[in-house]
């Protein structure tokens, strides 16, 4: 396996600003990635701290490098970016300033052709962003049922030919087990309508969104990480979260806007009974996209909205 891991930063000067990072603050990266963001976040601290959490084995040996220039300020930890309060405790802190979730799949990840999450190189079917995960690809696409296929398909992927493509993985399955991302590939293709394999996108750009995301159970952890990063906000302090698909978005827009309103009380309610203060205020009510130049730049940064919300 190839230990460059060069990830072009998606939104970053967005995301710099966003934070409004204070020279002495503490600041997360949970998706820590090749350290772009982060390298920048610890560039603008004096006596501030950094933390930077990844998932990825490969990803935190090659921020390690990059971050070497700061390494006094900056600590390093395996884990999931869901996982944000153990963390926090175990290193005692209480309260940060600014925390950022870069919430996409990183290009080493997806263009280093072993890991399996591409559907233009045929790799075997893996997927997982922790090597030391027990589900893999091969595990969902061998082993669940058509009805748990048929589900993540349609509910993860928004693949409108769920039941067409679970019922053709489940009859190729029984010959002999799917191993390889190009033979799953083929039965996507082969269950889909000529006019589907037409559209611009890729065929099984969906479909391969889907199970990634039920390997990585990437929506129960943005869930979680939203209901755990905002009470770990100082006064003040920022969370700036990028998505990529709209099943993400929709996650961190709710969680943002809920902490946003606070009183959950029905409308009809004369006064409010149930006593929730506003956490936060939206620093933006909608989200931040990429330029003209970054997307000339870096293509794969068209999907990508970035949402930030302040402690108050």
């Amino acid at each position: 396996m190839s230990n460059e891991f060069h990830h072009v930063s998606v939104l970053l000067e967005e995301c710099i600003e966003g934070l409004n990072i204070k020279p002495d603050g503490i600041y997360v990266d949970g998706t820590l990635g090749g350290a772009g963001h982060s390298s920048r976040i610890a560039a603008k601290l004096t006596t501030g701290r950094h933390i930077g959490i990844d998932r990825d084995p490969v990803a935190l040996k090659a921020a390690a490098q990059r971050l070497k220039p700061w390494e006094d300020r900056v600590t390093l930890v395996h884990s999931n970016f869901c996982e944000i309060a153990s963390v926090l405790d175990n290193l005692n802190i209480e309260g940060v300033d600014g925390i950022l979730l870069d919430l996409g799949v990183s290009s080493p990840q997806l263009d280093d052709g072993e890991r399996g999450f591409s559907y233009m190189v045929d790799a075997p079917l893996d997927m997982r962003m922790n090597n030391e995960d027990s589900l893999s690809a091969d595990t969902v696409v061998n082993t669940w049922s058509y009805e748990e296929l048929k589900k993540i398909l349609y509910e993860y992927g928004e693949e409108r030919y769920a039941p067409k493509i679970a019922a053709a993985i489940c009859s190729r399955r029984e010959e002999k087990p799917i191993r390889t991302t190009l033979e799953l590939v083929d039965i996507i293709r082969s269950a889909m309508p000529a006019a589907a394999l037409r559209e611009k996108q890729h065929p099984a750009k969906r479909s391969f969104q889907a199970i990634r995301i039920a390997v990585n159970d990437e929506l129960n952890s943005v869930a979680k990480v939203m209901e755990d990063a905002i009470p770990r906000l100082n006064k003040g302090g920022r969370l700036a979260v990028i998505t990529f698909h709209s099943l993400e978005d929709r996650i961190v827009k709710n969680a943002m806007a809920n902490a946003a309103k606070g009183c959950t009380c029905p409308p009809n309610f004369p006064v409010c009974v149930c006593g929730k203060k506003p956490q936060v205020k939206l620093i933006t009510r909608k989200p931040i996209v990429s330029g003209e130049e970054e997307l000339e730049r870096n293509p794969r940064a068209r999907s990508a909205k970035l949402r930030i919300c302040e402690k108050l």
